[in-house]
């Protein structure tokens, strides 16, 4: 009897391993397709609170695109923080490095507004930060946590904000981070080559870093 059981436990044991394995595999694989079925490139997100998958729409947005994967590809969003987190609007990252108080990166010259490509700034969807000027945009983005109509081209906003990507595994952890506690902290932003402190309002508390940002078919 207590060797049949001693068995029966060794079996379940086995069991146990093999379903695991197999869900692992099966989780590495999901983040594994290195483009769209349109054929658009895919990007890996590694946050601090997990991991976001992105198609980019390089057949709607090409200039966003194109800027967007040039920072990519240079690694500069490493170690960068969600600098602006509005529970019920969006999460907007990709410009401060994770050290106290942040500090604004350098970036490259800003691009045209894409606004125009008829991508809406729905939920899940990921766009171009800009100031009021609407080709300012340069290395900052935001994920869209709701609808938010008021950002689209039209009469509320002749410009809007070029949409030129989508979320599509991982809302679940851009979820995680608009639930996020905020307040305002210091920070150190740019104005051209001057550097200057002040105070943001909506900064995560504790910081929600950007760990990387890689194309899906590139594993370093």
């Amino acid at each position: 009897m207590l060797l049949k059981r001693l068995f029966n436990i060794i079996i379940a044991l086995i069991l146990l391993i093999s379903l695991s394995t197999a869900q692992e595999k099966q989780s590495a694989k999901k983040f594994d397709n290195p483009k769209s079925e349109k054929g658009n490139p895919v990007v890996i997100m590694k946050t601090s609170l997990g991991t976001i998958k992105i198609e980019l729409f390089r057949d709607k947005a090409p200039i966003s695109v194109k800027n967007f994967l040039s920072y990519v590809d240079e690694k500069y969003y490493d170690n960068t923080v969600f600098h602006r987190v509005i529970k019920g609007f969006m999460i907007q990252g990709g410009g401060f490095m994770a050290v106290d108080p942040i500090k604004q990166k350098p970036t490259k010259a800003p691009i045209k507004n894409e606004s125009d490509n008829g991508l809406k700034n729905d939920r899940g969807t990921i766009a171009m930060a800009r100031t009021q000027d609407p080709n300012s945009a340069t290395s900052q983005f935001f994920i869209n946590v709701v609808d938010n109509n008021s950002l689209n081209r039209g009469a509320a906003d002749p410009n809007g904000y070029a949409v030129f990507g989508k979320v599509i595994e991982g809302m679940d952890i851009v979820d995680k981070i608009r639930d996020v506690m905020t307040g305002n902290l210091p920070a150190i932003a740019r104005s051209g080559e001057q550097e200057m402190k002040t105070t943001f309002q909506n900064v995560p508390l504790t910081k929600v870093v950007v760990e990387s940002v890689r194309r899906a078919d590139v594993k370093k």
